[in-house]
């Protein structure tokens, strides 16, 4: 080692390996079938670790990013010396052959709820507070890029870079996000929201911008037995059924099939129209002071029907922890891959195969924060992201802990 050149100056991915240690990711390569069948120059579980350290090291070139690696792993003996600093093509074709399909398992397997009972700003009584919110990457302006996932603008004033469009669950206290869905920019977030909800679970409590707000989507999350926390649109009037003592009300839901046929029936002349059910909410109204600093109204509805249980007043401070989960969004599109930065790949499949990469990456940096501020016993929030990012590029939070070979079988 050169006289003066620190450990942290050649190994700084300890903190992913925190996380995703070794033998998951052998099994996750052998569930998906990448495991190797013969030694290659760069083997698969070396590959993983590249993906995500080219995403902690976004800045960096891959060259760069290949050097920090593998000078780590020689000094800290595990790289035979029969084993050569890989070339760019065969980076390429060695990522090309682990695909997306291993980063993403890896990332439903480690991004889990990482706020603990003492953790503070991230509950609401019994709640564990999370959000689910949207937002679009850009990716590098290529044939196969534009074809899989287009780019806004439409023909006269089309966007410089196709995008992806990302809806992702997250906490609010630790900004951790904790399942994602990606598509084409075209696609609508609620439609990625739909396949989300799979992820939802009893015991949270999620909340949602205005934005996301459909029966059919309300329905299907409040199955889950998640408790849920949105923004109404404005538009759809709901009757007061009842007042209750906090100042809220309950109220319900109506099928949009059912308000059409009701509809039809009035302006038919219908002499008599059933009134349904609908789905019960309560409904809390409040008072904004909105940038342009007016008054503005904000109409939330929720499972929680019981005021004992929240009251409107807590309900409305949970709501605005959505924000929360808004910064952390921010951190994934800007902090880490920094501003106005592009994805590196070229094609579709190592498009998501870096974007979810990324997200394992930040929830990796967002779990060591989180333990952290348990730790010193103080709100996450209350700790930098950036700083955080740079002390990590920095510094070793536990060695590697992986090498090249095979893993040798346990007795």
């Amino acid at each position: 080692m050169v006289s003066g050149e620190r450990l942290t100056d050649r190994v700084g991915i300890g903190v992913l390996t925190r996380l995703v240690d070794r033998d998951l990711v052998d099994e996750v390569l052998a569930e998906t079938g990448r495991a190797e069948k013969r030694s290659r120059l760069l083997p698969a579980r070396v590959v993983v670790y590249y993906v995500m350290a080219l995403c902690l090291f976004f800045g960096d070139s891959y060259e760069e990013v290949i050097r920090l690696l593998v000078s780590g792993l020689r000094f800290l003996g595990t790289w035979r010396k029969e084993w050569k600093v890989p070339t760019s093509s065969a980076i390429s074709q060695a990522r090309r052959r682990l695909g997306s399909e291993p980063l993403k398992l890896l990332f439903e397997r480690v991004a889990l709820p990482c706020a603990q009972r003492g953790t503070q700003g991230a509950w609401l009584g019994r709640w564990r507070l999370m959000a689910i919110d949207g937002f679009v990457l850009d990716i590098p302006d290529t044939p196969a890029n534009e074809a899989k996932f287009g780019r806004s603008g439409g023909t006269r004033n089309p966007a410089p870079f196709p995008q992806v469009k990302i809806v992702g669950l997250g906490e609010c206290g630790t900004h951790a996000i904790v399942a994602a869905r990606l598509g084409p920019w075209r696609t609508d977030e609620g439609t990625l929201a739909r396949d989300l909800v799979a992820d939802f679970e009893p015991g949270m409590l999620v909340t949602a911008d205005r934005g996301f707000y459909a029966y059919r989507l309300w329905e299907a999350a409040a199955a889950t037995g998640a408790d849920l926390l949105w923004r109404m649109p404005d538009g759809p009037q709901l009757p007061v059924v009842r007042p209750l003592k906090d100042g809220s009300y309950e109220s319900f839901l109506l099928d949009p099939k059912v308000r059409g046929r009701r509809a039809t029936q009035r302006h038919r002349g219908s002499a008599r129209i059933e009134e349904p059910s609908g789905i019960p909410v309560r409904v809390v109204e409040y008072e904004v002071t909105n940038r342009e600093g007016k008054g503005e109204i904000f109409c939330l509805i929720t499972t929680i029907m019981d005021p004992d249980g929240a009251n409107a007043a807590e309900l409305a401070a949970a709501y605005a922890e959505r924000w929360e989960f808004e910064s952390g969004l921010d951190e994934v599109k800007t902090h880490q891959r920094g501003r106005g930065g592009v994805l590196r790949s070229k094609s579709p499949d190592m498009i998501e195969q870096e974007i979810w990469a990324l997200l394992l990456t930040h929830y990796a940096v967002r779990h060591l924060m989180c333990e952290a501020a348990d730790q010193a016993d103080i709100d996450p929030d209350r700790l930098s992201f950036i700083r955080s990012l740079r002390v990590i590029r920095r510094q070793i939070t536990d060695q590697a802990g992986f090498s090249p070979s095979p893993s040798q079988k346990r007795s």
